[in-house]
């Protein structure tokens, strides 16, 4: 163990060596570094574990599937998701409408589309589909799940964090868009139901009095006819395009939402929280990832809402009637819906793995 010179009672012996480093003329053994002290020795241990607090108290600790309470974590993560469905829902039936419409043939853009659709049919309108929706929450158990256990797997051949975030990410996108499809293509059938008409491909049945059916019969209603039109095959119609569409997303988003906290907690004072710079660089990455792959989701809701077959086909369809921006349509209610979303998901998401922590590991993470 060695010290620079005059440092925690050092001792130096005076020689020419010395000289040449601008200090006193004493020579201090290889290269002007002596012995410390006993004393000194006896104070390094709590220098030593200051400084390694504080580069954890910086440093985000990821907390793994291994560490959490798999009870707690279900539990509270079915609840989170609820409420957060619940606040987008609205944003996600609006950007659907905008994707399927062709050209501004109806909606000029998002806040327009919300203004008139709450006109015309109420705030029950900007929920149409959500009771058919809420059944994702199966897809969506199924996607942290397979997101955790991958990031578990791939950490035996890797440690990079990029990397099993990038393959976690992917693989979590496609077990859980196996369950989605299904639901999606009945969801946003009934998404483009509105008051006395349909926008999309089939049309919601009225009741001999006038009155639309209710919401579970507009449901059986539009299930009976993609049947009737398409078979089974119907409710996997754009499974290509949204594999296409949320893989290379969700593959995106969750190195990205990696590298922008670690860069913010380069940035911020190392007292700040990590959930804040956390909260921030979930909608930094739902941007970047949804700048990514809109074009995909455009084609995707294109494909499933008119029972187009080719992807090719409609996207040659799109650039025809539209040209490149037409790639871009929905994106800033896509955004839009993404950014609170994006905050709730990832505050909630790491405030449930902290809650979900074995209690033994409570207190080894910081917050």
């Amino acid at each position: 163990q060695y010290r620079e010179p005059g440092r925690d009672g050092g001792r130096c012996e005076r020689g020419p060596a010395a000289a040449g480093h601008g200090g006193s003329s004493g020579r201090c053994g290889l290269k002007g570094r002596v012995r410390s002290s006993p004393q000194s020795r006896q104070n390094r241990p709590d220098r030593r574990r200051s400084v390694g607090a504080m580069e954890d108290k910086r440093n985000i600790q990821i907390i793994e599937w291994e560490h959490l309470d798999k009870k707690k974590f279900y539990v509270f993560g079915v609840a989170m998701t609820m409420m957060i469905r619940v606040s987008v829902y609205p944003f996600t039936l609006i950007r659907t409408r905008l994707q399927v419409q062709k050209g501004k043939s109806l909606y000029h853009g998002t806040f327009d589309a919300f203004v008139k659709i709450l006109r015309a049919d109420g705030v029950t309108g900007l929920y149409r589909g959500f009771l058919v929706n809420t059944f994702t929450l199966i897809s969506g158990q199924c996607y942290v799940t397979t997101y955790e256990l991958t990031r578990k797997f791939v950490a035996d051949y890797s440690q990079s964090n990029t990397v099993k975030s990038l393959v976690a990410g992917g693989s979590a996108s496609l077990v859980a868009q196996s369950i989605t499809v299904p639901i999606d293509v009945v969801s946003q059938h009934l998404m483009m139901q509105r008051k006395g008409e349909g926008m999309g491909r089939f049309q919601v049945r009225a009741s001999p009095e006038g009155r639309g059916v209710v919401a579970f019969g507009q449901t059986k209603d539009i299930i009976r006819q993609i049947l009737r039109a398409d078979g089974l095959r119907g409710f996997y119609r754009g499974y290509v395009a949204s594999l296409l569409t949320y893989i290379p997303n969700s593959a995106v988003w969750w190195p990205f939402y990696h590298f922008y906290a670690e860069q913010l907690s380069y940035l911020c004072p190392k007292e700040c929280p990590h959930i804040v710079f956390q909260a921030v660089s979930g909608p930094l990455a739902a941007a970047t990832a949804s700048i990514l792959t809109n074009p995909m989701d455009v084609i995707r809701t294109r494909v499933q809402v008119e029972g187009k077959s080719s992807i090719v086909l409609t996207f040659r369809q799109l650039m025809a009637e539209e040209g490149p921006w037409g790639l871009m349509k929905g994106l800033s209610a896509r955004i839009i819906s993404a950014t609170p979303s994006t905050i709730v998901i990832v505050v909630g998401y790491e405030s449930l793995k902290k809650l979900s922590l074995r209690p033994e590991l409570v207190d080894s993470r910081h917050w």
